[in-house]
């Protein structure tokens, strides 16, 4: 391979991964990248969690589509988009865990928005799933039902955080209750625990959420 055809291949190679990075490159096609990690959802579903219109969040979905991210499928009218496989996960956690390590910015939104967590004692997955085998622990979905559906930790209860206060009387007093969302900055499990340890129980938060849990080789069950 000469000097020039080396040139065009390492262009068109590195054109080709930078294509990833453009996809990436928008805080809305993150969060749906995020978003879709719990499950398929529908343009509109997309567009109301991430308060965006119907067509701005039809465009990121094409951006994503385009590189090849996501997939979509056609039920009637609507069509379901889901991530292409768990390595666009695992992408999408790679960078949120760099951004973590090297921007000192992200601590400071931490804190304001979500003041001190450390008082809101938090559990990793591989000692949760210690205490899910001698069977010491009670574990929480707090997501909303339809993510809870498409996946969830083994023996884990259904309760979405808005119902939480409603269903307190069926859970038990004895045993220390565990709630997870749907990853580290996720609010409902901060809400659900600080609700659950106002009314006496014993609470703690998964540190991880279900994507993460799932991506470390975890069991999952539909």
């Amino acid at each position: 391979m000469d000097a020039a055809a080396h040139r065009e291949f390492k262009n068109r190679l590195f054109g080709q991964f930078a294509r990833i990075g453009k996809a990436l490159a928008s805080p809305k096609r993150l969060e749906i990248v995020d978003l879709l990690a719990q499950g398929e959802r529908t343009v509109e579903e997309i567009a109301g969690e991430t308060y965006m219109s119907v067509a701005s969040a039809s465009q990121h979905l094409q951006v994503l589509k385009t590189a090849r991210m996501v997939e979509a499928r056609r039920e009637g009218l609507y069509a379901h988009y889901r991530l292409a496989d768990e390595d666009v996960f695992r992408t999408w956690q790679a960078v949120r865990s760099l951004a973590e390590s090297r921007l000192s910015e992200i601590d400071g939104v931490i804190e304001a928005y979500l003041g001190d967590r450390d008082a809101l004692e938090a559990v990793d997955a591989t000692e949760l799933m210690e205490r899910l085998n001698d069977g010491s622990v009670i574990v929480l979905d707090v997501r909303p039902e339809e993510e809870y559906r498409s996946g969830h930790i083994p023996g884990a209860l259904s309760v979405p955080v808005h119902v939480l206060e409603a269903t307190l009387q069926i859970l038990p007093r004895d045993r220390e209750i565990v709630a997870y969302c749907r990853g580290p900055y996720c609010v409902f499990s901060d809400e659900a625990v600080a609700l659950l340890g106002s009314r006496g129980y014993r609470a703690r938060r998964l540190r991880q959420g279900l994507p993460d849990w799932r991506a470390s080789g975890l069991p999952v069950e539909d």
